[in-house]
């Protein structure tokens, strides 16, 4: 029998930490071998015995979450998931910490947990779960942006590149979008994150790069140069009017546990675009988007999974590869030239 996955919890309220202990000790799975105030204190105890994943706040006396989060993946490299207050300051705050090498998000309400116990558990153990298997090194190690291409580009406007991600997705899509020039094609983006997130997300993203980033809004217009990302706690379709492609927002219940959720998209993109999409799955933990991207297949469209080596989690791709879906895998740092200039494998 496997060991539990030891967790140490590090947030200045003695009551979350309280909650957090008791909710992650439900599980037979996991054990919580301490929690500390600060940062600070955290270190103390966690010299004793290392976890294997650490929970951490990011707003704290003494030293604050991010500055000890750089230090721990500068000394000591471990699967971190951030569990961050739900305010706009904390998003920004909480999407530095993902962009530092924390691995999930775990969204808390500033006040009061019940609902918090009530409709984040499941959750929350299986990003401590996603966690303990999350591979350090790709989170470490980002390949260098790709020169810029040239303004025509061999791809019609018409293009539409579909990409589904979670569990290490926030460095990977900024590896891969870091390295696109300003004219690329339309992308439409699913990354499994909570409601409020997104926005601090796609803005970060966009000062970082040379095309435009931003959160989807519902009718928003895919087009080249553009990257639209699914709000948290909404799905994303995408949709056709003549010649031009726009994206739909909508509400609905979570699919494969997630909302927005990467089947959602990938199967608009299947039924609107066809053989004129692009469809891209990487890192990730369970099967979201498996099957929307075999959908995409055999819609005409071209294919790919993230390879195993350049995953923080083998989950999602390896589903995909699995069930036939993807017919290129592709390291991380290939991905962005693979948008750009295309590549449609022989069908067997």
């Amino acid at each position: 029998m496997n060991s539990p996955i030891r967790v140490f919890i590090v947030d200045d309220s003695a009551v979350v930490r309280q909650v957090l202990t008791g909710l992650l000790e439900r599980d037979p799975g996991i054990r919580v071998i301490g929690s500390a105030a600060d940062p600070l204190f955290a270190q103390q105890k966690m010299a004793a015995g290392w976890p294997d994943v650490i929970v951490l706040d990011v707003e704290m006396p003494r030293m604050d979450g991010i500055t000890f989060l750089k230090k721990l993946m500068a000394e000591r490299p471990t699967p971190v998931v951030i569990c961050s207050t739900l305010t706009e300051q904390g998003a920004e705050t909480t999407v530095a910490a993902l962009q530092a090498g924390a691995v999930a998000i775990i969204a808390k309400p500033r006040l009061g947990l019940g609902g918090f116990l009530h409709d984040t558990a499941q959750e929350f153990v299986q990003a401590i779960k996603a966690a303990a298997r999350a591979r350090m090194a790709p989170l470490l190690r980002q390949p260098a942006a790709l020169p810029a291409a040239p303004a025509a580009l061999a791809r019609t406007t018409d293009q539409v590149v579909a990409i589904g991600t979670s569990t290490g997705g926030t460095l990977a899509l900024e590896a891969v979008l870091g390295a696109l020039p300003a004219v690329c094609p339309g992308i439409v983006v699913v990354q499994h994150m909570p409601e409020k997130f997104t926005a601090a997300f796609a803005a970060r993203l966009d000062r970082l790069c040379r095309c435009e980033v931003r959160e989807a809004k519902n009718g928003d217009r895919v087009r080249p140069g553009r990257v639209l990302i699914a709000p948290g706690g909404r799905h994303m379709q995408l949709k056709r009017s003549g010649a031009q492609y726009h994206v739909e927002v909508l509400d609905g219940p979570p699919v494969n546990r997630h909302k927005p959720s990467v089947d959602v998209l990938f199967r608009s993109v299947a039924r609107s675009a066809g053989r004129n999409a692009m469809g891209i799955i990487m890192t990730g933990m369970g099967d979201d988007g498996a099957n929307g991207l075999l959908e995409m297949r055999q819609a005409g469209a071209v294919t790919a999974a993230q390879d195993e080596a350049s995953c923080v989690v083998f989950g999602m791709p390896k589903e995909a590869i699995a069930r036939g879906a993807a017919q290129l895998v592709l390291p991380l740092g290939e991905i962005a030239a693979t948008i750009l200039h295309g590549h449609r494998p022989h069908r067997p």
